[in-house]
């Protein structure tokens, strides 16, 4: 079985394809996905906690994204306000944060080349078209 950075690598390379990293329970999340399947002819959706899993394959989507870790989570999430709020982490703090506990993501993050987007709208997901086009 292929690692998750692997898969990460792999796909991050092909220009007719997106991957999202998701929420599945999320309507505006699987929204995303119909809106990028609507503008390329391939997208790999993955629900949260299937991958990425380790802190290289997070650190290459934080460089795409070129975002801190702290951005991508949703400080309104209880357990961000219970163990997390007010709280500061060296990278590899805010690494783990992420990695064992992507419920904290706050909208789907989108993949395509080496570019990646947070898509907080579905329709973010035209920023990567656009680019590519």
């Amino acid at each position: 079985m292929y690692s998750s950075l692997l898969i990460f690598y792999i796909m991050r390379t092909h220009m007719r394809e997106i991957l999202i990293y998701y929420n599945p329970d999320s309507r505006s999340d699987r929204m995303t996905i119909v809106y990028a399947q609507s503008v390329v002819g391939h997208v790999t959706p993955y629900p949260f906690g299937k991958t990425p899993s380790t802190p290289t394959s997070w650190q290459h989507i934080l460089n795409a994204l070129d975002m801190h870790p702290k951005e991508l989570l949703n400080k309104a999430h209880p357990f961000y306000q219970a163990n997390i709020r007010g709280r500061e982490f060296d990278d590899e703090g805010w690494l783990n944060i992420i990695r064992f506990n992507p419920q904290l993501i706050k909208a789907p993050i989108a993949m395509r080349g080496n570019r990646a987007v947070l898509c907080c709208t579905p329709t973010d997901i035209y920023k990567l078209v656009e680019v590519y086009a």
